[in-house]
């Protein structure tokens, strides 16, 4: 315990002292993308956090990680927290392709693409869904064939979220259409910026394009970045998404330089007015909030003992049940937020008179709900959570 307070006190004036202004409270955070710029001082707290082996904490730092424990992380993030710092970097490089490659990439695949994720220096993107194989994924007839030292690449994907932005792919084909279609398929890595990959932006209600739908016209992937074995992808592909659920429900850790619980209560006395004894006026509001906030301290607990409790540090089917919950939290958050606002909570243009904080309300509301949809929808992970964690049967 005492460690953790001498390293709290440590990376506490570490942040003070090399966290820009301009990294702090809400605003843009490097995604790694060579083809995004960042403001200066984004990049400076990016390079800051790289250097230090905090944009990557718990990786061995022979890759650029921190090499911290679980628990130190955690103050970090805290720390981090504290000052509201946003996070120095995000992005599926960090999230899912990166644990992953530690898990199942090759010595030679570490080296090489590791340490370019930590600094920032790639953005990552998913190549797994198809029109035809969503939920059905095994079911996808993207190909790849071999052709000695390297794939040809021949098919389509879409919702391939930041595929724009992106500069690499991990992706999941078909290398033996002869076999049962669990098996034939293999797990691979390949640039975005080759003649043989056309990506196409998908326009949301939200407003953004983060999906796009992504064509392969004999597009090369190297054989040195085949991820584990030929035909055995799957296997590799079910971890990430492991990984990834993790991520969208919350088991992850990682900085956030917002306080939900704190808005709520923020906006509610500022749309709905407040007692003299500083309390929300509205009886109701006061308990929505109220459930919301008590739901997620619960929710964050609860991770946090799930966290501790997996010792080898690799998520099993129960990352399911963090995605179903964490995710249909985020959604109800931002529906309450936007009926706090009430009329104001619906705007659309700027010029109409809503104030920046209102847009960003309506635009969380509609793209939070596709939290409930991406990394696997709910549906199918009450499915996972029956069959792997309850054991219930078919």
């Amino acid at each position: 315990m005492a460690e953790l307070t001498e390293f709290r006190a440590d990376v506490a004036q570490w942040l003070q002292e090399n966290c820009p202004a301009g990294a702090r409270g809400p605003g843009q955070i490097a995604s790694g993308s060579s083809k995004i710029e960042l403001e200066p001082d984004v990049a400076k707290w990016l390079q800051n956090c790289a250097e230090k082996g905090f944009t990557a904490p718990t990786w061995p730092t022979e890759y650029g990680g921190g090499g911290l424990t679980p628990a130190q992380a955690k103050v970090l993030y805290e720390e981090m927290g504290n000052i509201k710092a946003r996070s120095p970097l995000m992005g599926m490089g960090m999230s899912m392709i990166g644990p992953t490659l530690l898990e199942y990439g090759s010595d030679e695949q570490k080296q090489r693409h590791l340490p370019k994720i930590v600094r920032g220096e790639a953005q990552w993107c998913q190549g797994y869904s198809e029109p035809n194989a969503g939920s059905d994924l095994a079911a996808l007839s993207t190909r790849a064939e071999d052709k000695g030292d390297h794939f040809v690449i021949n098919g389509q994907k879409i919702w391939t979220s930041g595929a724009a932005t992106a500069d690499w792919m991990f992706i999941l084909v078909r290398t033996d259409v002869d076999a049962p279609k669990h098996e034939g398929i293999s797990f691979m890595l390949l640039t975005m910026d080759q003649p043989g990959v056309t990506v196409k932006p998908i326009r949301l209600i939200s407003g953004s394009s983060p999906f796009c739908e992504t064509f392969f016209d004999d597009a090369v992937a190297d054989k040195q970045d085949l991820v584990g074995e030929l035909n055995k992808g799957w296997t590799v592909g079910k971890r990430l998404l492991q990984f990834e659920r993790s991520g969208i429900g919350g088991l992850s850790g990682g900085a956030s330089a917002s306080n939900p619980s704190k808005t709520l209560i923020r906006v509610a006395k500022q749309y709905i007015g407040e007692t003299a004894e500083g309390k929300i006026a509205d009886d109701a509001t006061r308990q929505n909030i109220l459930d919301m906030n008590m739901q997620r301290k619960a929710f964050q607990l609860t991770a946090s003992r799930a966290n501790e409790e997996n010792k080898s540090g690799i998520p099993g089917a129960a990352t399911s049940i963090f995605k179903l919950v964490g995710a249909a939290m985020q959604r109800d958050t931002a529906d309450l937020k936007r009926a706090i606002m009430g009329f104001s909570g619906l705007g659309a243009h700027e010029e109409v008179g809503f104030s920046a904080e209102e847009l960003k309300a309506t635009e969380e509301f509609l793209h939070l709900r596709t939290t409930t949809i991406y990394g696997g929808s709910n549906e199918i992970q009450a499915n996972i959570i029956a069959k792997r964690v309850l054991g219930l049967p078919e």
